[in-house]
């Protein structure tokens, strides 16, 4: 029987497509680009030498970024979500506005509405304070130094104040006091402010995180972990700094704005008429650049998103990385990418420092003119110099709010660009989503009956079925052996037992009830899965085994694993239970992973168990520690084998001949061989090849 698992049955378990010329592909990558362009690139690590013989890849960092700045000028760069080899939505319904994206972000604020009611009023005090202390500048520079009489006001209002020594001393004094104020509320506010923003950080990336892990299957394998590493790191990162962005900033700058307008409406309306010219210029540098920028900001988090996921790839492979001596071209793939993400960030700051550098220049040249109209205005004496160097105070206050709103427009929909990603992927269906119809599965009433009735399955995004007509009958307690060559469908047998997917047509049934009527999450607490590739988590062995059940103690865990036969090697280890075994187990052996994952099972008390290949590839002691395990962990349950090798399939109450998607025969082992036909065949060739590796050559 063939040992290795069918694969063309599952699309989605190698997927290279990529519709974004800015995100990089791993699978024809490569180490070379031409001797410019590497130049140019800063490609290191001898990336290019004839070491590397690998093809030259048709398109460099250059030529992608010269076809994505094309994009931007003809404004075809995608508006809607991609992530990793997702494809955009329609023209139609892929854009969001900036106002449907402020919309969203304040139901996400919902929480926290009088925390934020109260940072904004500690902004306004603090902000209020901070335009008195320029009043002072009128009171030096007139009453002090310039000698002209106090208002008459002034004078009953504060009479110790006559003396220009007194007057100096106590507008002094009143600013430092103010100043001293308007600094502890602006500390409060500010920190009140970040503390609002972390939480946001934190209820977002565990929303999209508890959202993300109950995507579809073959979605799940489309955002790659590395990707979805990105989106919650960096997307879920910018939602929360629009606190600041969105409300805080903007918030400060408004009050600043206003109280700026009632001064200079009250120092001189003329003056004010001036400056009010430069306020459609606002407007008018958001229109201009501030549209086109979002898109761009889109598509480098999607450039990092890529890079994220293929160093994360290479060094979960670093095996095969190095043992085909690929370092070089992963260091060199890496590098290309980055060059290509730094190509677009620097484009995008052209972008944002064209709106910086208009104002930059429009400040000055606005300050210059109404110099010299206040100017001439105190020399015809409608003003005095007192009042021309407070205007002149205030205008730099009216015109730092302005160019901070102009500015940070660019940030601002940066951080856009990642609640608009989060919200395409919050938008995605989830996997079979319970409704308040749906049945809670009782372990205590479940016998393990399963049935499938004239089942047909496609996955998704596929035009040939995985499985047709269906028909398989398995009694609660029976043990069922899933035989056949590579892609026959086996696996995607179990994926349906387990309900990874519902069948295209037909049904599967658990004691009669289909299981599209259980809560996902409940009939799968029903399940025990140990596969070949074993998945270990980076921590102990005893919080490996621990996994399956939540509140598991010492004494079950040490029983699972002396049922698994795992004891004999964990009581060698120096720290026994809490040995660390490292990400993906890599500090342990084939055949004690193995255990470890029958452990896990045997702990979980499965009423339904699913073994994927769980023998394969192991040495024959190995092979017979882990026979007894899993003899043991199968004992009274319904129990999906997936095997090779004639010792597992033998036992089984029921063997299973799968082959093109279609049930070819069932029985007991000696029912098929008497039967003849593929099984037989199977077993045949299987008992010739390993006879025939024992004759003397």
């Amino acid at each position: 029987m063939t040992s290795t698992k069918h694969n063309h049955s599952n699309p989605h378990r190698s997927s290279p497509t990529n519709s974004d010329p800015s995100a990089g592909s791993r699978h024809g990558s490569t180490a070379q680009n031409s001797s410019n362009d590497k130049q140019e690139d800063n490609v290191t690590n001898n990336s290019g030498t004839a070491a590397e013989t690998t093809p030259v890849r048709a398109s460099s960092s250059r030529q992608r970024f010269e076809q994505y700045r094309r994009k931007v000028r003809d404004k075809l760069l995608p508006k809607g979500g991609v992530h990793s080899t997702g494809e955009a939505r329609s023209a139609k319904d892929r854009v969001r506005t900036s106002w449907q994206l402020i919309r969203e972000f304040f139901r996400l604020l919902h929480p926290y509405r009088w925390q934020i009611s109260l940072t904004l009023l500690s902004v306004t005090l603090s902000t209020g304070l901070g335009l008195l202390p320029p009043a002072g500048t009128k009171f030096i520079v007139d009453y002090v130094l310039g000698g002209l009489p106090l208002p008459t006001w002034f004078s009953r209002a504060f009479p110790s104040l006559n003396t220009p020594m007194r007057l100096l001393s106590g507008v002094v004094g009143v600013v430092v006091v103010i100043s001293l104020l308007k600094i502890l509320i602006h500390i409060w506010g500010r920190w009140d402010a970040t503390r609002i923003s972390k939480q946001i950080q934190l209820a977002v990336r565990r929303h999209v995180f508890e959202h993300a892990v109950r995507l579809p299957l073959h979605r799940i394998h489309e955002l790659r972990s590395g990707g979805v590493a990105s989106v919650l790191r960096e997307d879920g990162g910018s939602v929360g700094e629009l606190v600041f962005g969105m409300l805080y900033n903007p918030w400060r700058a408004v009050i600043q704005l206003v109280g700026s307008f009632v001064i200079l409406a009250w120092v001189d309306w003329t003056l004010l008429a001036g400056a009010l010219v430069l306020l459609p210029t606002v407007f008018i540098t958001h229109r201009a650049w501030i549209n086109s920028i979002r898109p761009q900001f889109r598509a480098i988090r999607k450039q990092r998103e890529s890079i994220d996921a293929g160093a994360a790839e290479s060094f979960a492979g670093m095996r095969i990385v190095r043992a085909f001596s690929r370092q070089k071209r992963e260091s060199a793939r890496f590098s290309e990418e980055n060059n290509m993400m730094v190509r677009q960030e620097l484009y995008a700051w052209w972008w944002m420092r064209g709106v910086e550098m208009v104002w930059e220049a429009l400040i000055p040249i606005a300050s210059a003119g109404l110099l010299f109209y206040g100017g001439w205005r105190v020399i015809d004496g409608h003003m005095s110099v007192g009042s021309l160097m407070m205007f002149l105070v205030y205008l730099l206050m009216l015109l730092e709010p302005l160019a901070t709103l102009a500015t940070s427009a660019t940030q601002f929909q940066n951080s856009l660009s990642g609640l608009d990603r989060i919200l395409d992927l919050l938008a995605e269906p989830r996997e079979m989503e319970s409704t308040p119809e749906s049945l809670r599965a009782d372990r205590t009433q479940i016998r393990g009956q399963m049935t499938f009735e004239d089942v047909t399955f496609l996955y998704p995004g596929t035009q040939t079925p995985a499985l047709s007509d269906i028909q398989l009958n398995v009694q609660a307690g029976q043990t069922v052996a899933l035989v056949g060559p590579s892609g026959a469908g086996k696996t995607t047998i179990c994926n349906l037992v387990a309900r990874f997917y519902d069948p295209t047509s037909g049904s599967v049934t658990l004691d009669g009830r289909d299981l599209r009527d259980y809560d996902v999450e409940s009939f799968r607490a029903l399940l025990g899965v140990v596969e070949q590739d074993v998945f270990l988590f980076d921590g102990t062995i005893g919080q490996n085994i621990a996994y399956s059940r939540k509140h598991a103690t010492p004494e079950e865990i040490r029983a699972a694993a002396d049922a698994a036969n795992a004891s004999e090697f964990i009581d060698r280890l120096p720290a026994g239970m809490n040995t660390l075994i490292g990400e993906r187990g890599v500090r342990l052996s084939g055949g004690q992973r193995q255990r470890l994952a029958i452990a896990r099972a045997v702990l979980a008390d499965p009423r339904i168990l699913i073994l994927d290949e769980a023998t394969s590839n192991l040495d024959t002691e190995s092979e017979q520690l882990i026979q007894q395990s899993l003899g043991t962990l199968m004992r009274g349950r319904t129990s999906f084998v997936i095997a090779h090798r004639l010792s597992t399939i033998a036992g089984a109450d029921l063997i299973v001949v799968v082959e093109g998607g279609r049930i070819l025969q069932t029985g007991t082992h000696a029912e098929l061989m008497l039967l003849g036909g593929k099984y037989r065949a199977m077993v045949e060739q299987q008992v010739k090849m390993t006879l025939g590796s024992m004759e003397p050559r």
